[in-house]
């Protein structure tokens, strides 16, 4: 499946990535992408930046050498509550917002309890997806989360980085079964490299092979083009983006 749209990067402002912004839009545009995010990982993951950082992503131009720009965050799932560690004046800066399990945040629990945090995080309507939901040590009700993400128009991600096996070991098969069920919900899938050096922006050689077999219908991938990636922003009910009219 043809995807245009990545909407899980990072620079090295995450603490563990290795590359620039401007590094990241030239591999973007090599690579044949017209827009991407820019989601580095928020305060309680060791070593990211302080809440200035994505508040100040409103300086950002909306196009680098003609890649369209998302300015956007990694944000933890910090508890079961659904909480994240997203400062509350973070959010009018950004235009989309990841949250995600990580093991240095949040303790690897048991089935219910990470179902519980996901439903929650989701009807907290504070975010507009869920990354790299493949991972073995977080189990989940994947028939639950993925009803009540559809309900809520929030999207679940398609991991390229976890499906290729070197981290979140043991998520290839997982991937293919979520997909199936958000397909059977009539959900919205999302399609992250996870890239955390440049090379690696826009490339979905495990993310675009799953998408054909699971036979998931274009229109509920919201990354197969600006157009649609914008409709679904709208859907969630963002301001519009006036510099991407006509995308």
């Amino acid at each position: 499946m043809q995807i245009q749209v990545d909407t899980h990067t990072h620079t090295y402002a995450s603490g563990h990535a290795y590359s620039t912004l401007i590094e990241n839009v030239k591999m973007a545009k090599e690579h044949g992408l017209k827009m991407f995010c820019t989601t580095d990982h928020s305060s309680a993951m060791p070593g990211s930046p302080h809440y200035w950082f994505f508040n100040n992503q409103r300086i950002l131009p909306r196009f680098i050498d003609e890649v369209a720009i998302i300015r956007g965050v990694e944000t933890n799932i910090m508890n079961v509550a659904g909480e994240v560690d997203l400062h509350p004046s973070t959010y009018e800066h950004l235009d989309w917002v990841i949250a995600s399990f990580h093991e240095a945040v949040f303790k690897p629990m048991d089935k219910a309890s990470h179902t519980e945090a996901l439903l929650n995080i989701i009807k907290s309507g504070k975010i507009d997806a869920l990354g790299h939901l493949g991972n073995p040590n977080y189990d989940f009700d994947f028939e639950a989360v993925a009803q009540c993400a559809k309900q809520h128009n929030v999207a679940i991600e398609l991991n390229n980085s976890s499906l290729k096996g070197g981290s979140r070991a043991g998520s290839e098969e997982r991937c293919a079964q979520i997909a199936r069920v958000v397909k059977a919900a009539g959900g919205f899938i999302t399609t992250g490299s996870d890239a955390h050096f440049c090379t690696e922006i826009g490339v979905f050689e495990k993310v675009s092979p799953l998408l054909d077999d699971v036979q998931m219908p274009t229109d509920k991938v919201i990354t197969h083009t600006p157009a649609q990636f914008l409709a679904f922003l709208a859907l969630r009910g963002r301001a519009a983006i006036v510099e991407f009219d006509g995308l």
